[in-house]
């Protein structure tokens, strides 16, 4: 397991600072976002900066866990849209994503990414399911490929009407049935959607082998600890 900082907390930065800190503040890994490097078409990035980056971090003493906020640029994706070549260009960029993890030395990428999966988006809220299922699918099937996993990340009902828990998101992944797409856990959509503690969402489900990755951070979306959100265990069963 690896404490990593996701790195659009220190955005403002260069990344070699980025690294700095982050290894000074004791953290293992970083996890990217890739429009940090690129606000237009990160999942393009030249093979040059893609080993300048896995290099400064590995001069840092950290590894690049994984990619999330997959789908802030390009702007205008979606995977749960009606329109089909949309979403073929969506599911085009997620594979170059997935290879970038992979190129990194990632594990794991999150799919948030909650303007891009939109329920509005499709002709029924059954249709964008469908859709996200499509995408997902094929997106997954690129992760066993290149090694990675990829995980359906469960927001909280205020971003998406579109997976909301570890259940539906559980759903999805059985239904597909690939080892590499999976779910995770971000502590304050969590806190925000699960009905039971966050910590019982998180020892009830990790024994499932669904869950491949944790978010932690408090439901105002600063670093647990730093809002109201009861860190520790739950006094329940």
């Amino acid at each position: 397991m690896y404490l990593s900082l996701c790195n659009e907390v220190l955005r403002d930065l260069p990344f070699a600072e980025q690294c700095r800190v982050a290894a000074a503040l004791g953290y293992e890994g970083l996890e990217l976002a890739p429009f940090t490097f690129d606000p237009e078409t990160p999942h393009e990035l030249p093979a040059a900066k893609r080993r300048e980056i896995r290099q400064i971090a590995g001069d840092h003493g950290l590894s690049i866990v994984g990619l999330h906020w997959l789908l802030v640029a390009p702007r205008g994706l979606s995977v749960t849209t009606s329109d089909v070549e949309l979403r073929r260009r969506t599911v085009d960029v997620l594979h170059n994503l997935v290879e970038l993890c992979a190129e990194l030395g990632g594990r794991v990428l999150v799919h948030g990414s909650p303007p891009a999966r939109r329920v509005e988006d499709a002709e029924s809220p059954d249709a964008a399911r469908a859709n996200l299922v499509e995408c997902l699918a094929s997106v997954g099937e690129a992760a066993r490929k290149a090694g990675v996993v990829y995980c359906i990340e469960p927001l909280a009902p205020s971003e998406t009407a579109l997976v909301n828990t570890v259940s539906e998101a559980v759903a999805i992944v059985k239904e597909i049935d690939n080892p590499a797409l999976r779910t995770m856990i971000d502590t304050s959509a969590a806190g925000r959607a699960e009905s039971e503690p966050v910590d019982k969402v998180i020892r009830d489900w990790w024994p499932s082998g669904c869950l491949a990755h944790v978010q932690v951070n408090d439901r105002n979306r600063r670093a647990a600890g730093q809002g109201r959100t009861a860190s520790g265990p739950s006094s329940g069963p």
